[in-house]
């Protein structure tokens, strides 16, 4: 009888972690393991999305990265890895107590090699650009005292400029090989990128051990892993 009573106990303690797919998911693997925790069915079959370990009382999804702030924010997950992007373009109510230093890149102002030759961003009044972050460009071009004209889009933003869509484009890079095999060049900074473990506030409160031992864990596995 015990026994079901602690089964029950541990279930009802049990940690729901939302986790992006994609590369993120695979860097996050190695963390993981570092910090103990078995990640290998979640390698193993990327059709399925709920994986539950029910020895460390850990239940995980696996979703698309933009959905990740909105679980964790609204309790359907008590914590998520999410890239600073994804947390800054929405700018969702999350804890965020440890950044990961995984999914490392830059979001970078983009033009074509034949603009930048004649172009210079410090003359700039007036631009139109194609994103797939509003929020981050808007800002980022009105703290410059820009005029910004922004195109909302959900992929293969390096078509834009091909196109005559946009004259320039904001986006990740990580090694600038999309862009040149685009004809694209790198023309301004805009912030570096890397993905954070985030919390939900109420988790923080009727969970407190359990976030702070995943917490530490991972902080260890990432101190290890920047040696």
């Amino acid at each position: 009888m015990s026994d079901n009573k602690t089964a029950k106990k541990n279930w009802d303690d049990t940690l729901t972690i939302a986790l992006p797919k994609g590369r993120i998911l695979k860097e996050a693997a190695t963390l993981f393991r570092a910090a103990g925790v078995d990640f290998s069915e979640i390698l193993r079959d990327e059709r399925k999305l709920i994986f539950e370990n029910i020895a460390e009382g850990l239940r995980f999804m696996v979703i698309r990265s933009q959905d990740v702030p909105t679980y964790v924010e609204h309790g359907a997950a008590d914590m998520g890895i999410a890239g600073k992007d994804v947390l800054i373009e929405q700018g969702k109510d999350l804890y965020e107590p440890l950044d990961l230093n995984i999914g490392v890149c830059r979001m970078m102002v983009a033009e074509p090699v034949e603009l930048s030759a004649k172009d210079n961003p410090k003359h700039w009044t007036h631009i139109r650009v194609a994103t797939k972050y509003p929020n981050i460009t808007m800002k980022h071009f009105l703290d410059k005292g820009i005029q910004v004209e922004i195109i909302k889009l959900y992929g293969s933003i390096e078509l834009a400029p091909l196109l005559g869509l946009s004259e320039r484009i904001v986006d990740l890079v990580q090694t600038g090989e999309t862009l040149r095999k685009n004809g694209l060049v790198e023309v301004e900074h805009v912030i570096n990128i890397t993905s954070k473990l985030v919390c939900n506030r109420a988790s923080l409160k009727t969970k407190p051990g359990r976030v702070k031992d995943l917490a530490e864990r991972l902080s260890k596995a990432v101190a290890a892993q920047k040696k």
